[in-house]
């Protein structure tokens, strides 16, 4: 079957187009008249970028077969995937980039040289990847030449514009896989679950885009429009071995995995918090043979959350806009654009439940309770007309839960520029986008409502909600959490309301800009040819937030929040070429720029507010001492203001992976340490485990945040020999250190320091539950991980970028294509003064998604003289260790045997093109070939957007996929 499917996907078209480019090049490789370099204002026809550059092309995307724009991104090995359409259990729904492993928040994202979005709301749904013409991807800080955010780089979308004639692009594809990993199978197997089936075709996507242009005016004037549909069909978790249950380890040493999950289950559990039971603290459930007794929990009675989770969300979006523009003169070209997108999209999780960690008042005297169940949790009190306190979770397996998400966004810009002459031009314009982003959280139990049906009394022998009687709640339906299974669909809908939140987020920016070339008005330097370059230019900048919760979403502690950022900023830049045309120095130019920015930051809720004043500048040196050769460096001094939702964002409990080195009856941690967390003498060994090795951590915004600022030094050298003409080699070292960086103390980095340490800074960042003591819950206790300025993040390493093209003759050419990345260190200082810890090479608990030393992409691709294209990409990424097991002191906690690394990884992928008549362009591709599995790691281990016991966004989480699509121009 395999080979059939593999088979039909290469046979079913005739194949190649002829490529123009390689689909990955460095800035130097093509005709610089051809690309206005991203990373400089200056425009200059012979001027290259002085740093790292990677330009990935519009063919790249069509080898891929990609629907998505941070697909093809994340394959590069800058970059560090982030969120994306395999994360589910709490995905906004939007797509992101991760460059060199700093946060998507410290790249600045671009559309045509303008922003995308507010930087808060940044989705790179937004950008159609048919329209793509090339993306500029440039590395370092580029502040002074953009404003904030730039921290890491730089990623500007360049689109297809000026189109005449109609141009329609369309493609479908799937993913095939076998499931065949018989150390998962057998785990299933052992505690009865259902393996995945053993071949599966799903996870079908559709995109199309039609676009139509016109040129009017003799050709002074334009417009183009385009539309565009974009599918994805769900893929749940159950139909893969690696995602089927949730697997855990089996032992505190690691020896194993077996097929866990949560303690929350239809069973229905019971934790006795009243001093009365003889039981306090201890985590019982209701006996599976029905016979009315509270046992132990044990691992046995876990609930499989996994299956109906999705690990491919769906996906439905709508894009549509237009582009023109007019030249009235030279000196005068009026343009313009708009963009919008409709995008809705699902994720899905397990069935909700009465969450283990919200304190409830038993009657001791319960209907639906024996006597046996009301002993266990009300002890001497048993049989009375009072209550005690006990944790209950009881998970309602009727129906799962789903999360609507759904984005109308708009985009759109207008301006004037145009050539001044004597070397001058300008260019002003106003740019304006909204994201409007709506949720809808469906079937989850409402704890509010949890609480009446459980306050259950006897009515002439009639169970019945306290609530009915005193009239609070005459809707009221009791529940039955004594009885597996006895919970009724009728009950479950009680329980079930939904929940609903929106936010609007939006971006104005007015700029200005004027730009010279002052050689044609004589100001050159003596041993130069070419004259100085200028650019000068303002902004101002405004982005705001609201964002609104119902009723039952503050209920879960969700609350409204909004705020304001304005900024207005001047910059300039020069570029100064020293020495020309001497020996040994065919060129010699600085480059140099600095911008000032003034931040005015409100929330007209609170009356909260702040403001500050900031310098960003940058020097770069470029040296050509023969034609074949050129050396680059440079620095940048960058910042990265606080956005809107860091600023005043909310605060609010949410689930956090992590094991409480406190809890269970034989902790982990000595008693000496849990008491500087707030255990007592009383509550040690008899606190409650986090269910599914799944903590609490509060989170939210901080109005004393300031801006974070970072350093970049690259240096490195560009070789294009003659006498090995078409072949190019780019070689770049980096380094970036980013200071008082914006973020909060990983919650898993808090309880190991504390663990370990007895650190009091580290352990007075723990809240528990007074009565239980425990770590999770609605609100109830939790680990304080807010945002701050903290410590710093530093990373270095070197790029490489290699390419060549051999002439065949007749036989066409052959091209070969190399992008790799050595990272040299991945630091971070979490808590500036208290040491540091180092991720290279590392993946898990801290360090999140794997870190590898080495990470490449090669393309080898054959273009025929009858417009064939056929291309292998070999994507290589690197082995990984977990993080707990280093001996540095940050990063050392839970010991594993079996996750203790992933070893490197291979991906093969094969694409296929055949253009007719110049017109139609026919392609078809697999990924992934040999349909190799993920990794199969803890769900504790996981962190940073982990789902499914892998790292989707890392690995190709649902196998082979395959894509057949064609592009016909008319």
């Amino acid at each position: 079957m395999r080979t059939l499917y593999c088979a039909a996907a290469m046979t079913a078209i005739a194949v190649g187009t002829a490529a123009s480019q390689a689909a990955y090049a460095q800035d130097d490789t093509a005709p610089a008249s051809d690309i206005v370099i991203t990373g400089t204002r200056i425009k200059r026809p012979d001027l290259a970028s002085n740093s790292p550059q990677t330009i990935v092309s519009s063919e790249e995307f069509k080898y891929q077969g990609a629907t998505t724009v941070e697909q093809v991104l994340n394959r590069l090995p800058q970059f560090t995937a982030d969120a994306n359409e395999n994360v589910s259990n709490g995905s906004d729904g939007t797509s992101k980039i991760n460059l060199r492993n700093l946060g998507s928040n410290r790249v600045l994202v671009l559309l045509d040289g303008q922003r995308l979005m507010p930087s808060q709301a940044v989705n790179l749904n937004f950008v159609p990847s048919s329209l793509v013409e090339r993306v500029d991807v440039v590395s370092g800080g580029a502040s002074a030449v953009y404003g904030s955010d730039a921290l890491s780089g730089v990623v500007n979308f360049v689109l297809k514009k000026d189109l005449d004639g109609v141009r329609i692009d369309a493609q479908a594809g799937f993913a095939q896989h076998t499931n065949d990993d018989n150390s998962i199978r057998s785990l299933l197997t052992a505690r009865g679950y259902t393996p995945a089936p053993k071949s599966v075709v799903d996870g079908g996507k559709q995109d199309i885009t039609i676009a139509a242009g016109k040129n009017f005016a003799d050709g002074r004037g334009n417009i183009t429009v385009f539309g565009g549909y974009r599918h994805f069909s769900p893929v749940r978790q159950s139909d893969r071995d690696v995602s089927s249950c949730a697997l855990n380890q089996l032992d505190d040493a690691g020896t194993g995995l077996y097929c866990g999950g949560s303690s929350n289950s239809p069973y229905g559990s019971f934790v006795p918090l009243s001093d009365k039971s003889a039981y306090q603290g201890q985590t019982l459930v209701n006996n599976r043979n029905g016979d009315g007794t509270l046992v132990p929990y044990d691992n046995s009675y876990t609930y499989n959350y996994a299956p109906d989770n999705y690990f491919q969300r769906s996906d439905e979006r709508i894009t549509a806009g237009g582009f023109a523009h007019f030249d009235f003169s030279k000196a005068a070209q009026l343009y313009g654009s708009f963009m919008y997108m409709h995008d809705q999209t699902f994720s899905q999780v397990a069935p909700s439940a009465i969450w283990l960690g919200t304190a409830f008042a038993i009657p001791c005297n319960h209907p639906y309770a024996s006597a046996a169940q009301l002993n266990a949790i009300c002890g001497s009190a048993a049989g009375t007309n009072t209550s005690e306190d006990a944790l209950v979770a009881y998970r309602m397996n009727v129906a799962p839960r789903r999360d609507n998400l759904r984005y109308n966004d708009y985009r759109y810009s207008a301006g004037l520029k145009g050539d001044l002459g004597s070397g001058f031009s300008y260019d002003v314009n106003y740019m304006y986008s909204l994201v409007k982003y709506n949720e809808t959280y469906m079937n989850d139990v409402d704890q509010v409502k949890a609480a009446r049906a459980l306050d259950v009394v006897n009515v002439n022998g009639v169970a019945t909600c306290r609530s009915v009687v005193n009239g609070t709640d005459p809707n009221c339906i009791p529940v039955n959490v004594f009885t597996p299974g006895g919970v009724t669909a009728e009950q479950a809908a009680y329980l079930f309301t939904e929940s609903n939140t929106a936010s609007r987020n939006s971006l104005s920016v007015f700029s200005g800009s004027l730009t010279g070339d002052l050689g044609e008005m004589g100001v050159t330097l003596p041993w130069a040819t070419h004259g100085v370059g200028i650019a000068l230019g303002a902004e101002r900048r405004r982005e705001t937030l609201k964002f609104t919760a119902d009723e039952v979403a503050q209920q879960n502690g969700t609350v409204d929040t909004d705020g304001v950022i304005s900024v207005t900023e001047a910059y300039g830049e020069i570029e100064v070429p020293l020495i020309e045309d001497k020996p040994f120095i065919r060129s010699l130019s600085l480059n140099g720029g600095l911008r000032y920015s003034s931040y005015d930051n409100k929330q007209h809720s609170t009356g909260l507010g702040s403001s500050y004043n900031v310098w960003t500048y940058k020097a770069e040196l470029s040296w050509q001492p023969v034609d074949d050769l050129r050396i680059r460096a440079s620095y940048n001094h960058a910042i990265r203001a606080p956005n809107v939702g860091e600023l005043f964002g909310a605060q609010s409990v949410g689930n956090v992976s992590a094991q409480d080195p406190c809890a269970g009856s034989t902790p982990s941690a000595s008693l000496e340490v849990c008491e500087l967390t707030g255990v007592t003498a009383a509550q040690y060994g008899k606190i409650v485990e986090c269910p599914s090795d799944t903590c609490s951590a509060l989170g939210g915004g901080n109005t004393a945040l300031k801006p974070e600022t970072a350093d970049t030094y690259t240096v490195g050298f560009v070789l294009t020999p003659k006498a090995l003409r078409r072949f190019s080699l780019s070689v770049d070292y980096f380094n970036i250190k980013v200071k008082d960086y914006i973020g909060s103390i990983a919650p898993s980095l808090i309880i190991s320091q504390c663990a370990s340490t007895g650190d009091p800074y580290f352990c007075g960042l723990f809240k528990r539950d007074p009565r239980s003591g425990a770590l999770f819950g609605n609100n109830a206790g939790y680990i304080v991980s807010t945002t701050l300025n903290t410590g710093y993040l530093k990373t270095s390493g070197i790029d490489v970028t290699a390419d060549y093209t051999l002439p065949l003759g007749g036989a066409g050419q052959l091209n070969f294509n190399v992008v790799g990345t050595w990272l040299a260190e991945q630091k971070a200082e979490p808590v500036p003064g208290m040491g540091s810890y180092d991720c290279k090479g590392y993946f898990g608990y801290t360090c999140g998604q794997p870190n590898p030393e080495w990470r490449h992409v090669a393309r080898l691709t054959w273009m025929g003289e009858s417009d064939t294209t056929v291309s292998l990409s070999w994507r290589h990424i690197g082995g990984t260790k977990l993080s707990s097991l280093s001996d540095n002191p940050f990063l050392t906690g839970t010991p594993s045997i079996i996750n203790r690394k992933i070893d490197a990884y291979n991906y093969f992928d094969l694409s296929l093109s055949q253009a007719i008549d110049k017109q139609f362009t026919l392609r078809a591709g697999v990924n992934n070939m040999f349909d190799k599995d993920p990794p199969a790691l803890a769900a504790g281990v996981l962190s940073s957007f982990g789902n499914g016991n892998t790292y989707p966004g890392v690995y190709d989480a649902l196998g082979r996929t395959i894509f057949i699509g064609f592009t016909a121009n008319f």
